[in-house]
């Protein structure tokens, strides 16, 4: 009887000692499962050489290109693409994407084909409302220290102002130029700008004559 007991004790504690021993190992193969699923990379999307070669023949139609159709990524294939990118609307990135070869409508491959189109091949749209802003950045006409001392004399010989020509547009000087400004039917702004300058017989600069064509031009 006590033998038995015995037996029964060891088995149970050689099967308490095989699940402990289990354990660790489960959660290790646990873990290494789920780590190899969170680092799985999305697919990457490359052309064939054949595809390559394809581009540089339509670039070169397209005069974009005037290297070798040799199916390889040189410096002149990658502007030739930049340069079509750029025309339709998708990022310009020189590479050859799924989006950019369907616009050279070039046939994908199979495997090429499961792969979506990313949403980084095209060009932001928040790029073209910065480069819309850039363009149409606000011209500021500005008068020189020269410009201001012949103003102030000008004014000081109207009996309009009676400071001194210190080439600063001070408040007495801004006064003395609405006055100006209100008599000889210009817009009153207290501003030296350049038709209160052409008014006062002052000549402009060449950079200030440009700056006051560009400001017309927006203007109409």
């Amino acid at each position: 009887m006590i033998k038995q007991l015995l037996l029964l004790l060891s088995l149970s504690l050689l099967l308490t000692s095989a699940s402990i021993a289990q354990g660790p190992d489960t959660a290790k193969a646990s873990t290494s499962t789920s780590s190899t699923k969170s680092t799985k990379r999305a697919p990457v999307f490359r052309p064939t050489k054949d595809q390559i070669i394809q581009v540089q023949l339509k670039l070169k139609e397209k005069q974009l290109y005037s290297g070798d159709a040799d199916g390889k990524y040189n410096t002149e294939t990658r502007t030739g693409i930049k340069s079509m990118q750029k025309d339709n609307g998708l990022k310009q990135t020189g590479t050859l994407n799924r989006a950019t070869l369907e616009k050279f409508e070039v046939e994908l491959t199979e495997s090429q084909k499961l792969i979506p189109i990313s949403a980084n091949s095209y060009a932001s749209a928040e790029t073209e409302k910065s480069s819309s802003k850039s363009k149409s950045k606000k011209i500021i006409f500005r008068a020189t220290v020269d410009q201001i001392k012949s103003a102030q004399r000008m004014l000081k010989e109207k009996a309009m102002y009676s400071g001194d020509e210190t080439g600063k547009l001070n408040n007495d000087t801004r006064a003395a130029l609405k006055k100006f400004q209100d008599e000889n039917g210009v817009k009153v702004t207290g501003t030296l700008n350049a038709i209160t300058l052409e008014k006062m017989g002052i000549p402009l600069t060449d950079k200030q004559k440009a700056d006051a064509a560009a400001m017309a031009s927006v203007d109409n």
